[in-house]
């Protein structure tokens, strides 16, 4: 069956895309009797048997079986105006958008007043850009179904699409008449007035509105808004003025009140509008914390000093003392200040208050981290697994402080850990995971371990640059699978031509491989490409290679040098004291 394995995918997108459509409510269903062509008694029983095995089938998520007997029920009667829908809506969510469309038509075709199907045929018609087919198709229903008052509003937006905005408008006094004056029916009359540059009629309409609710601050706002976008700054303050006479602190208007100084380049009243707002006891708690987001975005914009912000805090706290969100915004406005102590006492406060949140413990990492407390880091994150056991990045961050701390093999069983209880949503942090216990593995003489936890992180992301780098290094060192390496760390340099570490591992598979000349070549661009001094270890290399070809004596500097950096090689006084490999 061609479309089984696609179906069962897209089982779930079928589900919705039933109910999203309202497909084939009962009334429609039944009407297939009288939809179809006159078929003989014994093609009606076969109909009749495949039409409703399909929809048992669909109805129990079988819907390779369903598609199935639809088509079985459209060879009989190709004319049936329920099967055309219900193989148009199978196709539809199969993305055959054109194939969909075209059994949907055939259905209105054969149920021309069906109303459910001229709906999903507009629908489509509309999602495929066929503006003028859905006009049409919503023309043709309001003929049919005059009650239908919302057809009205499908249809100006149908005109609209089209171009014709003065029918749009006409439609919506249609629907307005019947239903009376609304705030959807009134902005959508001002956007079209607005797009016919008839700027009068359009602020008529919000004047309409604001006629029927006189004591109603929202749309006094509404209009200084619009106003607003559109540069009449005077009129607007008309408004915003009438609207504090009925409710000074409603919130929508303070926001408006800044808008307009911010706008009018006052940004001390902006400020002190804002302050107020804040520091009064009329408005909710979370519109002012939205005032004071607003607030510190102001200070920000003019460069103004954020301690202003610190007497507002204060006061909020003294209001909301058990308000941890305040804490978490605090945090954030200290560390801005470079007050490292208090934001992670405010960071501190809001993780105790909220165990289960890993932002907090996120905060204080952020400020552990960088200043290598690695106790710190230790503490939050074994404390942050307590509570959160499914975050990957508290065992990340745990097994690397024990990394450092060489506590090598609690590094590993940090990761491992991980790997079993971490909820993982990205499946390149899942590979970096297996990464880690490569690596640690490897150091801990672990090596087909390691290289099987290599394999593991690089089918989760074939792409994982650190990973490429130590296997093929690895196993250059293990002189094993070299084609492998060599494939794998030249995958590295073409992603990072200038990584000094990549360079020196692609040196060194060749080396292992015979290719000298080529080796040299490489280790020497990731020396010339090192920060810094480079390491023992690629010294080291480096004397390997100019050994080979045939530079003893620079061969012997370059060990020597490696040796003086502090190298752990057990071979290389070997290699001085004999001047060979």
């Amino acid at each position: 069956m061609h479309y089984t394995i696609t179906i069962r995918i897209l089982s779930l997108c079928l589900v919705l895309s039933t109910l999203i459509s309202g497909i084939l409510p009962v009334e429609a269903v039944a009407q297939h009797e009288i939809t179809g062509a006159q078929l003989s008694d014994e093609s009606r029983r076969k109909f009749d048997y495949y039409f409703y095995e399909a929809l048992n089938a669909k109805a129990l998520g079988k819907y390779d079986e369903a598609l199935d007997f639809f088509r079985h029920s459209h060879a009989l009667d190709s004319t049936n105006a329920s099967v055309l829908i219900e193989l148009g809506t199978f196709y539809n969510v199969l993305q055959e958008k054109n194939t969909a469309l075209a059994y949907f038509q055939k259905a209105v075709h054969y149920d021309k007043t069906n109303y459910y199907y001229n709906m999903m045929l507009a629908g489509l018609s509309k999602e495929l850009d066929l503006k003028q087919d859905v006009v049409d198709i919503y023309e043709r229903l309001l003929t049919l179904y005059p009650d239908k008052l919302d057809l009205n509003f499908e249809l100006a937006n149908a005109y609209a699409d089209n171009g014709e905005l003065q029918k749009a408008i006409d439609a919506l006094n249609r629907l307005e008449k019947g239903v009376g004056i609304s705030e959807m029916i009134t902005l959508n009359k001002f956007r079209l007035y607005s797009l016919l540059n008839k700027k009068e009629k359009a602020f008529e309409e919000i004047e309409q509105i604001i006629d029927k609710n006189p004591a109603n601050p929202r749309y006094l706002v509404l209009m200084g808004d619009l106003y607003m976008e559109d540069n009449q700054s005077k009129k607007a303050l008309r408004y915003y003025e009438q609207a504090k006479q009925i409710d000074p602190d409603f919130p929508s208007l303070i926001l408006s009140m800044v808008n307009y100084y911010e706008k009018n380049n006052n940004k001390p009243a902006a400020r002190g509008e804002l302050q107020k707002a804040i520091t009064g006891s009329t408005l909710e708690v979370d519109t002012k914390l939205q005032l004071l987001t607003r607030y510190l975005g102001i200070l920000q914009q003019d460069k103004q000093d954020l301690k202003q912000a610190n007497s507002l805090f204060e006061e909020l706290f003294e209001q909301y003392p058990n308000n941890t969100q305040l804490n978490m915004i605090y945090g954030n406005v200290l560390l801005l200040q470079n007050d490292k102590q208090g934001a992670m006492e405010q960071f501190g406060i809001y993780t105790r208050d909220n165990p289960g949140d890993p932002a907090g413990y996120e905060q204080i990492l952020r400020l552990a981290l960088p200043d290598e407390d690695l106790e710190k880091v230790k503490e939050v994150t074994t404390e942050a697994l307590k509570h959160l056991p499914g975050e990957p990045q508290f065992y990340f961050y745990l097994g690397a402080v024990n990394y450092q701390q060489e506590n090598y093999e609690e590094a590993l069983a940090t990761f491992e850990e991980g790997l079993e209880h971490a909820v993982f949503t990205n499946p390149a942090v899942e590979s970096d995971f297996h990464a880690q216990i490569g690596d640690l593995n490897y150091f801990l003489g672990n090596k087909e371990i390691a290289f099987k936890s290599y394999e593991k992180a690089l089918k989760l992301n074939p792409q994982n640059l650190p990973v490429l780098n130590n296997y093929s290094y690895y196993l250059s060192l293990e002189r094993k699978d070299l084609d492998k390496a060599e494939m794998m760390s030249g995958i590295t340099i073409k992603a990072e031509p200038m990584n000094p570490t990549y360079l020196d591992t692609y040196g060194w598979v060749l080396f292992e491989q015979g290719s000298y000349i080529m080796a040299k070549i490489y280790i020497e661009k990731a020396i010339e490409y090192s920060e810094e001094e480079p390491s023992a270890e690629v010294l080291e290399h480096y004397g390997d290679v100019l050994f080979r070809t045939g530079d003893i004596e620079k061969a012997l500097e370059q060990w020597r040098k490696s040796k003086e950096m502090g190298s752990d090689s057990s071979t290389l006084d070997e290699k001085i004291d004999r001047g060979r490999l």
